[in-house]
């Protein structure tokens, strides 16, 4: 899967406002990045690289796997396949919102 395909996916899940208030960036190394900012209504996503509250760094197939709920984001941090910098409160709002 392509970072365009995900970052289409993600505005059509999230909507015009996701509740989420701050701006949460997706590291995917090689792949790109994905930047969700909540801030503003609407909510914007982009692949512009911008300072963000909190920074998830994942690889773009295990971001798909927690999409689809076949990886569980606690299991994926616990394990090493998602570092989190910044306030783990907003990673923490962000499984809601996917499922």
């Amino acid at each position: 899967m392509s970072l365009e395909l995900v970052t289409a996916g993600l505005k059509e899940k999230i909507g015009e406002d996701c509740g989420l208030g701050s701006i949460l960036k997706f590291d995917f190394g090689d792949d790109g990045i994905l930047v969700l900012d909540a801030s503003q209504v609407p909510n914007v996503i982009s692949n512009e690289d911008t300072e963000a509250a909190c920074t998830m760094a994942i690889s773009l197939a295990d971001f798909m796997e927690m999409a689809d709920g076949k990886l569980d984001g606690t299991m994926a941090f616990m394990s090493g396949k998602l570092k989190i910098q910044g306030d783990m409160g907003v990673a923490m709002k962000l499984g809601p919102l996917l499922s």
